[in-house]
């Protein structure tokens, strides 16, 4: 019996997905998406550490290799990350892969989803009731430019925690998805490239979101 035990202690120490490089992992860590329209340049938030950790380990294993943009909606995002993308025929609808885990989420006040920002895509509150991210599929967001009349009327209906006077200066001028804060971990945002971004989110799109003309890209760490 006592066998027993430690090799199931042994077994899940091997099966438990090792994205977190903790204190060892760089500081200011900046990934590039190269995409067939231009690159993207990405700050990696230090303080959304498991996010961080598990992009760095993912670009450094090659893992977005010839990925594309599986689901793109103007004036909402770009989002990619599936790895059955990779060669998938036209038409075929994409967007439940990923590397076999997930990411507790990290919510952080501070970090809104203001445009230009790379947050983690995830499994619905149905099935996920923790709001844990998916292991690889990310979104980059375009969104858009909201009156503070809006952002009070979405603040009246319960969509949103009260907003800041900060946060409703950003969403009235640079933009973005205020109603996804709090519900998706944010890690990252777009130093570089940002009118790539509004390139690709301006691409014809089919009726599941995918683009009409794949749009591949690769991720490295710079």
């Amino acid at each position: 019996m006592k066998r027993l035990f430690i090799l199931n202690v042994l077994l899940a120490i091997f099966v438990i997905p090792t994205y977190s490089q903790g204190n060892d992992a760089p500081k200011n860590q900046v990934i590039v998406i190269e995409t067939s329209m231009g690159n993207i340049e990405i700050l990696l938030y230090d303080d959304t550490p498991l996010h961080r950790d598990n992009m760095i380990k993912l670009a450094t294993e090659n893992y977005y290799k010839d990925q594309i943009f599986h689901r793109i909606i103007k004036n909402f995002m770009i989002q990619g990350g599936d790895p059955h993308s990779v060669g998938a025929p036209k038409g075929q609808r994409l967007g439940t892969g990923g590397p076999g885990y997930k990411i507790p989420a990290e919510f952080r006040a501070n970090h809104i989803h203001k445009k230009g920002v790379i947050a983690a895509a995830r499994m619905g509150d149905k099935v996920n009731p923790n709001k844990e991210s998916s292991g690889s599929q990310f979104y980059i967001v375009q969104g858009q430019v909201y009156t503070p009349e809006q952002l009070a009327a979405m603040q009246s209906a319960g969509q949103r925690r009260p907003f800041t006077p900060k946060e409703i200066e950003i969403y009235s001028t640079v933009g973005g998805t205020p109603h996804l804060d709090g519900a998706y971990t944010v890690f990252g945002e777009v130093i570089k490239g940002m009118d790539v971004v509004d390139k690709i989110a301006a691409v014809a799109t089919d009726n599941y979101d995918r683009p009409v003309e794949d749009i591949v890209f690769n991720i490295r760490l710079k």
